[in-house]
C-alpha cells in the first residue's frame, strides 16, 4: 500500500531509501541517527563529512553502504520549544524535502522514523499528525510506497480521548459477540443480512416444517340393507368395510433459516468490481483520486478494474468503502459484494465501523488507530 505504519528496526528495512533523523552537523548522534551510522559503517560518516551539514527543515542524501537500502536521506527536524517557534512548519518541511529528494533519485519506496519525537522533544501525537498529513499530501501527486517505522509501542500513541472512545466502542461490541448465546448471535446475523461466508451457521437448512393437519377422511358409504338393519348383516371374521381414500398429506419443504434463496442469488447480479466502478462514477471522483484516497496501489486498482470477478482482500474492500465515504449500510453492501461482512467478533471490523459510524473517513487516522490496537491496516 502507498502508506503504512510498521513496528520494526529501520536499519533492517529493505527499501530504496531510509530517512535518518539527523542533527545539523550530520556527524551521527544518539537514537535513530546513531543506529543508522553503526549499521551503515564508517563509510557513511566519511561521506557525511563532505556535505557541510544541513539546516533544520532540509534534507541531504548519501549512499546506504552496509544497510539493505540504496540511499540514506538525512533530514533535520526541529527541537521542540513549546510550539511557537515554527516547529510545525520546519518538521513538515523536513518530511517534504526528504520525499522530494527520494523522488528525484527515483526511489519507489521510502521508510521514515518519527522525526524529532525522540531527544528533540516534539510531542509524539503532534509529530505523528505532521508526518501523516505531509506524506498524504505528497502521495496525492506521486506514486511511492512510504512506511513510517515505529521501533516500539512506547514510541507510538494516538490521542488519549480518541483511544479511550475507540476502546469503549470495541468493549461494547466485541464482548457481546463473545458472551451472547449462539441463538442470539444467529439472530443478529439475520438482522444484519450476513452472507454465508461470514455466518455459516445461520445459513444451514432448518428442520423441516411440521405439515398442516390432514383433512379428516370422508366416512365410508353406508352399505345397502335391502330393508334389513345394517348391523344385522353377518360379517366375515376380520372383515371391515373399506374407508374412503384420504387426500395425500402435503410434501415437506425445506426453507432457509434467514434469507430466501432468491435473495441470495440476486446478490450475484453485480460483482464487487462493477459496484466499485459504479460508485466511483456516482461520487464524481476520478479513478486515481479514489484509489489514492483508499491507500491502494495503482497496479492493484488496475487488476480490480480489468477483472470483473476480482476478489479483493477485506482490508482492500473496506478501504474503498472509506474512500467513497459510504454510510454504514452501503459499506456493508460493498463488503457483501466481495464476500465479507462487518463482524463484532473482529476488533479490526469494529474499529473501521467506529470511524464510519462517526462520519470520519480519514484513512490515515483509521490506520493509526488500527496500528495502535495491533490490527492490520486498510489498503492494498
Amino acid at each position: 500500500m502507498p502508506f503504512s505504519i510498521v513496528r520494526n528496526d529501520i536499519t533492517k528495512m529493505q527499501v530504496d531509501a531510509i530517512v535518518n533523523a539527523a542533527n545539523e552537523g550530520l556527524l551521527g548522534g544518539g537514537g535513530v541517527d546513531g543506529a543508522i551510522h553503526r549499521a551503515a559503517g564508517p563509510e557513511l560518516l566519511a561521506e557525511c563529512r563532505t556535505l557541510n551539514g544541513c539546516p533544520t527543515g532540509q534534507a541531504k542524501i548519501t549512499r546506504g553502504y552496509r544497510l539493505p537500502c540504496r540511499y540514506v536521506i538525512h533530514a533535520v527536524g526541529p527541537v521542540w520549544w513549546g510550539g511557537n517557534h515554527h516547529e510545525r512548519e520546519l518538521l513538515a518541511s523536513a518530511y517534504r524535502n526528504s520525499l522530494e529528494l527520494a523522488a528525484r533519485y527515483r526511489c519507489e519506496s521510502v521508510a521514515f522514523p518519527l522525526i524529532s519525537a525522540g531527544a528533540y522533544g516534539y510531542p509524539r501525537e503532534e509529530a505523528l499528525q505532521v508526518a501523516t498529513e505531509t506524506i498524504r499530501d505528497f502521495l496525492r501527486d506521486h506514486d511511492m510506497e512510504v512506511t513510517l517505522v515505529i521501533f516500539d509501542r512506547e514510541s507510538y500513541r494516538i490521542g488519549g480521548q480518541r483511544y479511550t472512545d475507540i476502546a469503549a466502542y470495541i468493549d461494547d461490541r466485541y464482548a457481546d459477540s463473545h458472551t451472547e448465546p449462539r441463538e442470539e448471535q444467529r439472530r443478529r446475523a439475520f438482522l444484519n443480512g450476513m452472507p454465508p461466508a461470514a455466518a455459516p451457521e445461520a445459513w444451514e437448512f432448518s428442520a423441516p416444517e411440521a405439515p398442516p393437519p390432514a383433512a379428516p377422511c370422508a366416512p365410508a358409504p353406508a352399505p345397502k340393507t335391502f330393508g334389513r338393519p345394517a348391523q344385522s348383516w353377518p360379517q366375515a371374521p376380520g372383515f371391515s368395510a373399506p374407508a374412503a381414500p384420504c387426500s395425500p398429506a402435503p410434501k415437506k419443504k425445506k426453507t432457509f433459516w434467514n434469507r430466501g434463496l432468491q435473495d441470495a442469488v440476486a446478490m450475484l447480479d453485480e460483482s464487487f468490481s462493477q459496484m466499485l466502478l459504479r460508485k466511483i462514477d456516482e461520487s464524481g471522483m476520478t479513478d486515481a483520486q479514489c484509489y489514492k484516497k483508499a491507500n491502494i496501489d495503482r497496479k492493484l486498482f488496475s487488476k480490480i478494474r480489468s477483472d470483473v470477478h476480482y476478489k479483493p482482500s477485506k482490508a482492500t474492500a473496506m478501504a474503498f468503502a472509506v474512500a467513497l465515504e459510504l454510510p454504514l449500510e452501503e459499506a456493508r453492501e460493498l463488503l457483501q459484494k466481495a464476500g465479507y461482512a462487518f463482524s463484532h467478533a473482529s476488533k479490526f471490523d469494529i474499529i473501521v465501523e467506529y470511524f464510519i459510524a462517526h462520519g470520519d473517513y480519514d484513512i490515515f487516522a483509521i490506520n493509526e488507530a488500527l496500528f495502535a490496537f495491533d490490527q492490520c491496516l486498510l489498503g492494498g
